[in-house]
């Protein structure tokens, strides 16, 4: 990489330390209620992700709208990190806000379907491309169940994920590959099983190894991101679908991709857009506008197999499903989210913008002589500190600079342009404006001036 002066370790230490003291005396609310909180919150937060940013304390909240937040301390932020996805929409889209008040005067839950129901499964599989539907309130569960069905239906134990990914809190898919083995990822707390033993590992893009890894007919599913997107924005290899799609049907694998993150490359999400055809598809975070939700959709053969796993084993708990799975709130969301926000109406301006930023970027990096890259993902896309993109987790490892990332992260946040905490990411929503994008662009020029 070509050597910026301003980015020896020395100077980045030399300017976070400086950033640090400029957030510590414009936050004195955040820094206060960081404290406060500290007496009944672990890490002085609900969720100790939260204290992931690289800020002296916790950005506090006062109020969130379209792409644009107010701390407690009054400074506004252009939003582009969006509840990491969740908000992809923009924060609290009116027509969701206006179905959850209707539906929370009606009822919030009662284990039995609302009359929405019909409708919502209708709308599901009219934006999705898959006929039959289930709920969950996060990803994280759609994905274990997920991996219960096909373990049960395929009568295989072996469960296949690559390098990189990112399923939630899914303990099967918290591995990583190392020296061509599957490894407990080392940041996991409180790992006794040996996931090993079920869970298989390749590279992504690489697929001679997923081959070599399907061979043996022993995998259930391949539960994987149409592109890597946790471990920075990694896109998949042109034609490394279409055969990756063949090997699993050549080896009796189901294929299941989570479209959490990638919901960003268009209306219907990655599958839809480039015309694949997964036997199991996983949306959460934005698919309700931020409400918690998550969905996954299967085949109708898959349905078929799937209920008779059902009926051949004893009635009981499943080990699929929680309670609140499916509630009326949740559904009055979705039905919104559905017929407002997954619309072509929604995605062409944020996709232009997208586009603008990313063009943008490019420009700011190669006016400083960098050799650094950006990848994008319709509305998303990354800040590389490479000039070539990266096309599997290992390349993505070679290349962090996480001192530098800190750096660049706290510097937005000091002007009022809040990234994404664990990379340099960056996701447009509909209500971002030209104005957003241009502070982004005045930022880092600021930050490499």
């Amino acid at each position: 990489m070509t050597q910026h002066p301003a980015l020896t370790p020395a100077a980045i230490a030399q300017r976070l330390a400086a950033e640090s003291q400029r957030f510590i005396a414009s936050h004195p609310q955040s820094m206060a209620l960081a404290d406060a909180s500290s007496a009944h919150f672990l890490f002085g937060v609900p969720l100790h992700w939260m204290r992931d940013w690289p800020s002296p304390a916790s950005l506090f909240v006062q109020q969130a709208h379209g792409a644009r937040l107010e701390c407690v301390d009054g400074h506004g932020y252009s939003d582009f990190c969006l509840g990491d996805t969740g908000a992809m929409f923009g924060h609290s889209p009116a027509p969701v806000a206006q179905a959850i008040a209707t539906q929370a005067a009606r009822g919030l839950t009662s284990m039995l379907p609302s009359a929405q129901t019909a409708e919502v499964g209708a709308l599901l599989a009219a934006t999705f491309g898959l006929p039959q539907w289930q709920m969950a309130l996060t990803a994280s569960d759609a994905n274990r169940f997920l991996l219960r069905w096909a373990r049960a239906v395929t009568q295989r134990p072996q469960l296949l994920v690559f390098d990189g990914c990112y399923h939630g809190a899914v303990d099967d898919t918290l591995v990583d590959l190392a020296a061509g083995q599957t490894v407990a990822r080392p940041s996991i707390l409180g790992q006794v099983h040996n996931h090993a033993a079920f869970t298989r590992i390749a590279p992504f893009n690489n697929l001679a190894a997923l081959e070599a890894a399907l061979a043996d007919r022993q995998v259930a599913v391949l539960l994987a991101e149409p592109a890597l997107t946790n471990c920075g924005l990694v896109l998949p290899d042109p034609g490394f679908w279409a055969g990756a799609q063949a090997l699993c049907q050549r080896y009796g694998t189901l294929l299941a991709l989570d479209e959490t993150h990638t919901l960003s490359t268009g209306c219907g999400g990655y599958a839809r857009v480039h015309g694949l055809a997964p036997e199991l598809l996983v949306v959460g975070k934005a698919v309700a506008g931020g409400l918690p939700c998550a969905v996954y959709g299967f085949s109708d053969a898959l349905a078929e197999r799937m209920r008779q796993a059902k009926q051949a084993a004893p009635e009981g708990h499943s080990g699929i499903g929680t309670t609140l799975a499916g509630n009326a709130l949740t559904l009055a969301a979705l039905h919104a989210a559905l017929t407002q926000l997954h619309t072509p109406a929604s995605y062409a301006p944020m996709l232009a913008l997208a586009d603008a930023l990313a063009q943008g970027l490019r420009q700011c990096i190669a006016a400083h002589g960098l050799d650094w890259s950006v990848t994008q993902l319709g509305a998303r896309m990354e800040l590389h500190c490479s000039a070539q993109p990266p096309r599997n987790a290992d390349d993505v490892r070679r290349s962090s600079q996480p001192a530098l990332e800190s750096l660049l992260h706290l510097f937005m946040l000091n002007r009022g342009v809040l990234l994404t905490p664990f990379h340099c990411m960056l996701l447009v929503s509909p209500a971002t404006t030209a104005a957003d994008v241009q502070k982004v662009l005045d930022g880092l020029q600021a930050f490499l001036a």
